[in-house]
């Protein structure tokens, strides 16, 4: 890692602290039709991405592009309101910075959240599904160039990318709110095109539940940070054993606004359930 990347991410902080001194526990990402989560956050301070030196900025509709600091079940956290994606001309370092800026405004957790398209029979539009493992097709990695061993190892292991904890925790607290939870593992694809049956079929060969365009970069990040990860994928269209029903964004986008009360009601128990 260059001392540039070092200088732009102290830059933002302080772009950042021009708004507020929160320091927050927890770091979450609302994927696209996940964002209203934010509105959930008490006392909150919303900071458009354009207001935050060297953010990249979200062009993605149903992206809102706000980094919101507050209070939520009675802990600090920081939201990015809207992802970067490597299909919107990001690089993967660019895509995975405000990574390293809410590490170091002090969140050791972070919830990752998504929304996918469901390749597991057991699956429905509408499902949400814990990753447990992940699967990286995007033919790069934000971690390839100069290392600075103060931000995280050469080489980090990737045996355990999810946190175990933070699962079990999330399997209890869906049992407990009668939540239908799968579990599964994604794979990460650079879009912006969906898959032909084809491809479908390869990946489930390969063993994957669920398939979608962010997470994989932003995980491998964390952890290469120290981050513990918790990952939630909201399965808004299906390719069932190769089987494709042609789909429009929009279609996604609503599927996952349908789902948006579930995600945003499991996700708060969640938080309120984890114990720093």
């Amino acid at each position: 890692m260059d001392d540039t990347l070092k200088e732009n991410i102290k830059e933002s902080i302080q772009s950042i602290r021009e708004y507020t001194d929160i320091k927050p526990d927890l770091a979450i990402i609302l994927g696209t039709g996940l964002g209203r989560l934010a509105e959930d956050i008490e006392n909150s301070v919303v900071i458009p991405y354009d207001k935050i030196k060297n953010f990249p900025i979200s062009t993605v509709h149903g992206h809102s592009g706000n980094l919101v600091l507050g209070k939520l079940q009675d802990k600090f956290v920081v939201a990015m309101q809207g992802r970067f994606h490597r299909y919107e001309g990001y690089t993967m370092k660019e895509i995975t910075f405000p990574i390293r800026v809410m590490k170091e405004l002090g969140a050791s957790i972070i919830i990752i959240s998504n929304a996918a398209g469901g390749m597991n029979r057991n699956f429905q539009r509408g499902d949400l599904m814990l990753i447990y493992d992940h699967i990286n097709l995007m033919g790069d990695n934000p971690l390839i160039g100069p290392n600075d061993e103060k931000m995280g190892p050469r080489f980090p292991d990737m045996s355990q990318a999810y946190d175990k904890e933070l699962i079990s925790i999330t399997e209890k607290t869906a049992l407990e709110e009668g939540i239908k939870l799968h579990r599964g593992v994604y794979v990460g694809l650079t879009g912006p095109m969906l898959e032909t049956p084809a491809e479908y079929r390869m990946l489930i060969t390969i063993g994957a539940d669920a398939v979608g365009m962010s997470t994989v970069p932003e995980v491998i990040v964390a952890n290469h940070m120290g981050m513990r990860v918790l990952g939630i994928s909201c399965i808004t269209d299906l390719a069932i054993d190769g089987v494709v029903e042609k789909v429009h964004f929009q279609e996604i986008l609503n599927a996952a606004l349908q789902s948006e009360p579930i995600m945003t009601g499991l996700v708060k128990k969640v938080i309120k359930n984890i114990v720093k």
